[in-house]
């Protein structure tokens, strides 16, 4: 196994947490700005935010701005 692999190995689960922490962040704020908020439909569009975000960071990749990071 690689070095990036054994990073990768010991940080996913620290990666999943901070994701999970940026989305409950988030329906607190869908909740508190929404009386009436319906949070299956808000975490919904929460997760299209980040995939979003996610999908413009692998373009970033693939065109090189993190090459020598």
């Amino acid at each position: 196994m690689d070095a990036q692999h054994r990073e990768y190995e010991k940080m996913k689960g620290e990666i999943e947490t901070e994701i999970r922490t940026i989305f409950k962040a988030n329906m607190k704020i869908f909740d508190w700005d929404i009386p009436e908020n319906d949070g299956r439909k808000s975490a919904r569009l929460i997760i299209t935010a980040m995939e979003e975000a996610i999908n413009r960071l692998k373009e970033e990749v693939e065109t090189g701005k993190y090459d020598n990071y």
